[in-house]
């Protein structure tokens, strides 16, 4: 007899977003060579390490949120797009969160339960300033609460970060109080990244998580 499709489908089912944070303070060097260049090795590396049977997506913000890439097993793809993110104006947390929850609705619309559990989703979060633009980032965790998908945030820089915009050198902190209560809300797991090294121990952690 022909196996079910429930029973073809891995343990290791599950959805996972990535939302990136591609403001101009992630051009700061606090983070060598880039804050922006550590997290896209660091992203690259934690997708490759990923089960077969995960479903990744990607998302980037700034002034807007896009979705890059919708989840998919085919984890090559989220690399190559991961590789291409670039820095533009402004902070749109919120939006990134809601674009990720769209697209998790989306990943989970047609799937079926696991063992007879509903398919596993996560959100996680790496953002290094504070919200500037957009709905904001409480109203957005409330929606992930609602959807009972966790959000597992990084609060991403050193404290002492800056970058020079028009002449003028600006400092871009990491937003920890935000990322944290984030995290806390909706049942994630909270990191700080002050170093390429500490990011990548940061997503062997939630790799653990997932």
């Amino acid at each position: 007899a022909q196996p079910t499709r429930e029973e073809r489908v891995p343990r290791e089912k599950g959805v996972v977003v990535l939302a990136i944070d591609t403001s101009l303070s992630m051009q700061a060097t606090d983070i060598a060579p880039t804050r922006l260049e550590a997290a896209i090795d660091g992203a690259t590396d934690f997708v490759d390490e990923l089960p077969d049977g995960i479903e990744v997506g990607l998302v980037s913000f700034d002034s807007e949120a896009r979705l890059l890439v919708s989840p998919t097993t085919d984890h090559g793809s989220v690399q190559a797009a991961i590789g291409t993110l670039s820095t533009h104006a402004r902070t749109a947390t919120g939006e990134g969160v809601y674009t990720s929850l769209d697209a998790i609705q989306t990943a989970l619309a047609d799937e079926t339960t696991v063992d007879g559990k509903d398919v596993p989703a996560a959100i996680v979060l790496l953002s290094d300033g504070v919200e500037t633009v957009g709905r904001p980032v409480t109203s957005a965790t409330q929606a992930a609460v609602d959807a009972k998908v966790p959000i597992s945030t990084i609060a991403y820089g050193t404290a002492t970060g800056t970058v020079t915009i028009e002449g003028e050198t600006v400092g871009v902190p990491a937003d920890t109080q935000t990322m944290s209560r984030v995290a806390d809300a909706t049942g994630g797991t909270y990191f700080e990244a002050t170093s390429a090294g500490q990011l990548r121990d940061v997503y062997a952690d939630i790799q653990t998580t997932i």
